[in-house]
């Protein structure tokens, strides 16, 4: 996933408090009220980067972290202005016609900028530079200057190995690209984007299967809110050129992030009597709000109020099913807490690749839930937990450095007899920095050293 692949390298090493080591421990508690979900981060960015595009537009409920930054750092260096607020961004665009830059961009340590707005640049009537950290610096770029010189831009690495520094020269005006579908999803959302306001538009036909459809459907889903129109074709998509980005009312509000919202609604359902409320939950294309229906066939008390974004959810007496993650990979950890309370089995199937995140998040869970005293049957591309054999008890658990894992055994710490105590607590920083506090605000009972 996206948000993983930013942290998976760098971010955990440029955070303030990431050089501790943290113990958290977790007692049987009862939890209610009302929580707010992170937002997204794939939102965010997409979002600063449109509204840049655009002659302007507010962001309403942006993810702030060191990644977003740097998209709102490069949205100034090609002459617009942001304006951060309490719970908003204000952006002057650059309506469509990105200077040249004073300088060289940074993007940082956020992959997801860098692919961004490299396609920015090749609309700028000049040479832009682009770098980032150690860490961005060795990852690949090579396909999507390869795009740009098929529209005629010039795009090299300084080095010719693919990685940045990037040089790129402009302006294009459009045309047809052809590119491997499944390298990354960025570098489809980074022409898309541009191609817009191009003069002829963009058509990129994929040489490959598309891997991570669902960050392009995001993508496709923030161009429409910002009234730019993508098409599906035969062998891709197809972007129109002379596009003008401007969403209704002048403003865009960003959806909670469902893959950090799984953890909220889990502890609800396995600890929150009288209820627990999440906001922020406005449905998007994001295929993590699956958990939604996965509590739904699992028999969770839980409603969904989708034009309030609210979604409320109740300790309830839960039965396993069978899910597939080919689609939501990052649900996985989430789901197999939820079978370890269930009656019965909760078969996780096409799970391989989940096994290729920052860990393998398949062993991990086994591992882990199994010194919790749960019953697991790990096989290669399936994992069951039975339910009927598990009594979850308190025990010293690793979080294996990675946030999601982090989060999930901590819920699970909810309701096991006993204290749980999750190492390497500090990693929820990654995607969900102030987890801990959010679910002691609502009654948990955790405490960190």
């Amino acid at each position: 996933m996206e948000s993983d692949r930013n942290a998976h390298t760098g971010i955990l090493m440029s955070s303030p408090h990431n050089h501790t080591h943290m113990d958290v421990h977790v007692s049987p508690s009862t939890v209610t009220g009302q929580v707010q979900a992170p937002p997204s981060k794939s939102y965010t960015h997409r979002a600063i980067l449109a509204a840049g595009y655009a002659d302007g537009a507010t962001v309403r409920d942006p993810l702030v972290s060191a990644d977003t930054e740097a998209t709102m750092g490069a949205v100034e260096a090609y002459g617009g202005s942001v304006d951060r607020g309490e719970d908003a961004i204000d952006v002057t665009g650059f309506d469509g016609r990105p200077a040249v830059p004073d300088d060289v961009i940074d993007c940082a340590n956020s992959g997801t900028t860098m692919r961004l707005v490299t396609a920015t640049a090749a609309l700028a009537d000049g040479i832009t530079v682009l770098t980032g950290d150690d860490s961005l610096r060795s990852r690949p770029q090579g396909p999507l200057l390869d795009a740009i010189e098929q529209l005629d831009g010039r795009a090299e690495s300084t080095r010719a190995n693919g990685q940045a520094p990037l040089v790129v020269d402009g302006p294009v005006d459009g045309g047809t690209v052809s590119i491997p579908g499944d390298v990354s999803s960025q570098y489809i959302t980074a022409l898309l984007m541009a191609g817009a306001i191009t003069e002829a538009g963009i058509e990129i036909d994929l040489e490959t299967e598309l891997k991570s459809a669902p960050y392009v459907d995001i993508t496709i889903e923030v161009l429409d809110a910002f009234g730019v129109d993508v098409e599906s074709t035969a062998d891709g998509f197809a972007v129109a050129g002379g596009q003008t980005y401007d969403p209704e009312g002048g403003e865009y509000a960003v959806p909670g992030d469902f893959s950090s919202m799984s953890y909220l609604l889990a502890t609800g359902a396995l600890a929150a009597p009288e209820g627990l409320t999440v906001t922020g939950a406005r449905p998007s294309a994001q295929g993590d709000s699956a958990i939604v229906d996965v509590l739904e066939r699992m028999g969770a008390n839980i409603e969904w109020d989708r034009d309030a974004g609210e979604i409320t959810v109740s300790q309830s007496a839960l039965s396993g099913v069978e899910v597939s993650v080919a689609d939501t990979p990052d649900l996985l950890p989430t789901i197999s807490v939820l079978g370890a309370v269930a009656d019965g089995d909760t078969r996780i199937v096409d799970c391989e690749h989940v096994r290729y995140k920052e860990t393998d998040r398949v062993a991990a869970m086994a591992e882990e839930l199994t010194a919790m005293g749960a019953s697991v049957t790990e096989e290669q591309g399936v994992l069951t937990i039975h339910g009927d054999d598990t009594d979850l008890s308190g025990a010293v658990v690793d979080g294996r450095a990675d946030h999601r894992i982090v989060m999930s055994l901590a819920v699970a710490g909810l309701v096991a007899d006993g204290e749980t105590t999750v190492r390497g607590g500090e990693h929820v920083d990654v995607s969900f920095p102030d987890f801990f506090d959010v679910v002691e605000s609502i009654g948990a009972s955790v405490h960190r050293d």
